[in-house]
């Protein structure tokens, strides 16, 4: 970008809580969620055990509680029983212990991590050294791989690969978080390259790729096309 452009893009990032962002070939849509003012949960079954699967079923569930679903985004990958692959923690429940085991697949591309937030800032951490972390956490989910760590793209990621997809995923900048879906596929490198050199982002992590969605109804925003597992969103109301 020029530096006017570049400017004027991050100054969008500040000023907006969601909007569009370019870098070079590929745009993004992003969430900038303050959790010092916003409050971040997990769902993923109602009070009868069965899963949401969809943004609006979710915030209807919701509004007959008197919230509102602000923002909603897919917050990992599932087994065909609409289960997390790994850690699932919900308004401090411990719902899937944490994975470490090895596996074929995006989410056992080692290090891969967890989301969490506990009595602190939100955090991105290695799989690996999430247990000694592990204290009063109020919501966490494990995905993989790992997008950023300590500023570090992950090493498994080709500058050159040929493998794009519509990706999302999470970011963390103190107690800023950032959701990411790009509006184009991409590359794992790309969309690593944009929490990091846009977002700034120290570590972000991979959501999903098979299957990557939001919901943002001030956007116009409803992205769902098959049944989901695990969400995350912004809630607001008692």
């Amino acid at each position: 970008m020029h530096a006017i452009a570049m400017l004027l893009a991050l100054w969008a990032l500040v000023a907006q809580p969601s909007a569009n962002a370019q870098t070079q070939a590929a745009t993004y849509t992003f969430v900038r969620v303050d959790t010092r003012a916003q409050h971040l949960q997990l769902f993923l079954y109602d009070e009868h055990g069965q899963p949401f699967h969809r943004f609006d079923r979710l915030a209807s569930w919701l509004a007959e509680r008197g919230q509102h679903l602000r923002f909603a985004m897919n917050a990992g990958m599932f087994e065909p029983d609409f289960s997390p692959v790994g850690l699932f923690v919900a308004d401090g429940k411990k719902i899937k212990p944490l994975n470490l085991a090895d596996g074929r697949g995006n989410f056992y591309l080692k290090p891969n991590g967890v989301f969490f937030i506990g009595d602190g800032d939100p955090r991105i951490v290695a799989s690996s050294r999430y247990l000694a972390l592990d204290h009063d956490v109020r919501l966490a989910t494990q995905s993989g791989p790992l997008l950023l760590e300590h500023g570090a793209i992950h090493p498994g990621f080709d500058p050159d690969s040929h493998s794009l997809r519509i990706r999302n995923g999470v970011g963390v900048d103190g107690p800023i978080v950032w959701f990411v879906i790009s509006d184009q596929p991409v590359t794992f490198f790309e969309f690593a390259r944009y929490f990091r050199d846009v977002l700034h982002c120290t570590d972000a992590l991979y959501l999903d790729g098979n299957l990557s969605v939001l919901y943002d109804p001030a956007q116009g925003r409803d992205d769902a096309r098959e049944p989901l597992g695990p969400i995350i969103g912004v809630v607001e109301g008692r």
